[in-house]
């Protein structure tokens, strides 16, 4: 049989790269990608194309059984930042469903499932600098607490149901393709939109508050390897730590600075500072190197490069 591809949350800054790609890699035909309302993107008109509700079990099981899905990718979620504005509705979200689709998947429904976790599983007790696979893990957001969540059901579904679940732990993610999706790591993101368009940031984040990130095209890359990876090669079924690079608001503006002698920033620290602060500083990846053969290709210099490159492009610039 082959491969049917269903994105839950495909309109989101990961979901419209990756729905991208899987369109690339699969065929447009054998391409389903969903989100909670229609937008303008690409990822609408580029091809099938439905409106759900992750929350919905039913309805996402009908999906699934129209378009005969045999892998999800549910992308579907609400970050860090915007989640402490409304707790409720984001475990609601981001647990039910996650919940939804391994249980569809138990239900033999799908075959593989891949789910997103984050570094914010880990907290304040966690070591901060090259955080390991296993750790202390004690999360002080909703968004940390429902990742966390997450993968324990994920590993408990694959050792008692034998579901297929495979998961990453995001860093902060930068693209110049998508918007930010109201995560505490966006403003490596925001950086780069202010200084093309205005030549100035004002940042909420302290200038030296280390966190790690990862360009886009490393955090799809890195999904993609995971999902074909052999069932074997698979031995963490909670989720994988991956690392790519760590920098400071400070740090990023230097290099910036050298494409754009003239950006100037300033700081403003808000609630989300208290949020970076739980969080890694950097991450060993130790373990996905060796199970999967994972690896980042792009620095900060190299990402710093290919945002103003693209966003000049994209959105004109002042200099």
């Amino acid at each position: 049989m082959s491969t049917k591809v269903l994105i839950i949350g495909a309109c989101g800054q990961i979901g419209t790269e990756l729905t991208a790609v899987l369109r690339d890699t699969y065929g447009t035909a054998n391409v389903v990608a969903t989100d909670i309302r229609k937008s303008e993107s690409n990822v609408c008109s580029g091809g099938t194309f439905e409106v759900l509700d992750a929350r919905d079990k039913e309805a996402i099981r009908a999906c699934i059984e129209k378009h005969e899905i045999t892998d999800v990718y549910l992308m579907a979620a609400i970050l860090s930042a915007a989640a402490e504005k409304n707790p409720e509705l984001a475990w609601d979200l981001n647990m039910n469903s996650l919940l939804h689709v391994l249980n569809l998947a138990k239900d033999k429904i799908i075959k593989k499932i891949f789910w997103p976790s984050s570094i914010a599983v880990f907290g304040q007790n966690s070591p901060k600098k090259n955080t390991p696979q296993y750790t202390i893990m004690e999360p002080s957001t909703v968004y940390g607490i429902s990742k966390l969540s997450g993968e324990r059901w994920c590993e408990y579904y694959h050792k008692n149901f034998g579901v297929d679940i495979r998961s990453i732990r995001y860093p902060g993610i930068i693209s110049w393709k998508a918007n930010p999706g109201g995560g505490t790591t966006d403003y490596a993101v925001e950086i780069f939109h202010e200084a093309i368009k205005n030549g100035r940031y004002t940042c909420f984040l302290s200038e030296d508050t280390s966190l790690p990130m990862m360009y886009m095209d490393d955090a799809v890359r890195a999904t993609l390897d995971l999902m074909n990876a052999e069932a074997s090669n698979v031995k963490v079924r909670s989720s994988y730590n991956i690392a790519a690079t760590s920098f400071t608001p400070k740090e990023l503006t230097i290099a910036i600075q050298e494409l754009l002698p003239d950006f100037t920033i300033s700081y403003k620290p808000d609630f989300r500072q208290q949020i970076a602060d739980s969080w890694p500083e950097s991450i060993d990846d130790t373990v996905a190197k060796n199970d999967w053969d994972w690896s980042s290709r792009t620095d900060m210099k190299a990402i710093v490069s290919e945002m103003i490159m693209n966003l000049k492009k994209v959105l004109g610039s002042r200099f």
